[in-house]
């Protein structure tokens, strides 16, 4: 993945452990339950923790997404999530939701719509019903049809029947003209995950990012119980881009006590 460490698990993990961090979340392409104990060792040999499970590579590596016009695709791609939500569970942490849920065709908007919901439903359920719950991130027209705002994510999360809350990712606020602090401000309450890059260039967090102390502090200030994720280009080098980013978080957490 672009916007993770460049590294097989154990390696990455190793590093990220030396640099100070506390946990990943691990993207999945084709993982269910069943890889939940090998991959809860590998992790856990460092002293890290797995924070959530993600599911970007189903889309953005094997193109499938809940709105392809094709029934056997969206039924693929519905089964790789169930699979994700099953290994969450099995983890007892959360599983999100982004860009799989595709983008529309002209004609077929209305029915895409309908498609994407009934999974997106399904997917919250099977979440619940294995000890997860769903985080459903907004995200840029760019990657994706429908649910750009948090306001609009959160309009349907309160329809599922089942437990679910947010991811918000600084770029994708960016793009669609969102403030990021006023976001977390307004929603810190129902997120559960926080991906963070730098401003324009979707880098490596530079030291001395003015958006991070009120970001901190609107975070600690809502009663956020999440995780932080530095979601952004590894620019060669991943072990370099996450103590780069590491640093500018801890100057600015230290800023705030």
């Amino acid at each position: 993945m672009p916007l993770g460490f460049a590294a097989p698990l154990a390696e990455a993990v190793r590093h990220l452990a030396d640099l100070g961090y506390d946990g990943v979340e691990v993207q999945v392409r084709e993982k269910g339950a069943r890889d939940a104990d090998a991959l809860a060792r590998t992790v856990a040999g460092t002293g890290l923790k797995i924070l959530g499970i993600g599911t970007g590579p189903v889309a953005a590596q094997d193109r499938l997404t809940l709105a392809d016009p094709s029934p056997d695709v969206r039924r693929h791609a519905l089964a790789r999530l169930l699979d994700a939500a099953r290994l969450a569970g099995a983890l007892g942490v959360p599983v999100t939701l982004g860009q799989t849920r595709g983008t529309f065709l002209p004609g077929l908007a209305d029915a895409q719509r309908l498609w994407v919901e009934r999974a997106v439903r399904r997917l919250a359920e099977e979440a619940s019903a294995h000890g997860s719950r769903l985080l459903l991130e907004p995200q840029s027209r760019a990657t994706t049809s429908l649910w750009h705002t948090p306001g609009e994510a959160v309009t349907v999360i309160r329809t599922l029947g089942s437990p679910a809350g947010l991811v918000l990712d600084s770029h994708h606020l960016e793009a669609e003209r969102v403030d990021t602090v006023q976001a977390v401000t307004e929603h810190a309450h129902v997120t559960g995950c926080l991906q963070l890059a730098a401003t324009v260039t979707r880098g490596p967090l530079p030291v001395g990012d003015p958006r991070l102390p009120p970001l901190l502090k609107a975070l600690r200030q809502g009663g956020f119980t999440g995780w932080l994720t530095l979601e952004h280009t590894q620019d060669g080098d991943s072990v370099r881009a996450a103590a780069r980013s590491w640093t500018a978080l801890t100057d600015a957490a230290a800023a705030l006590a």
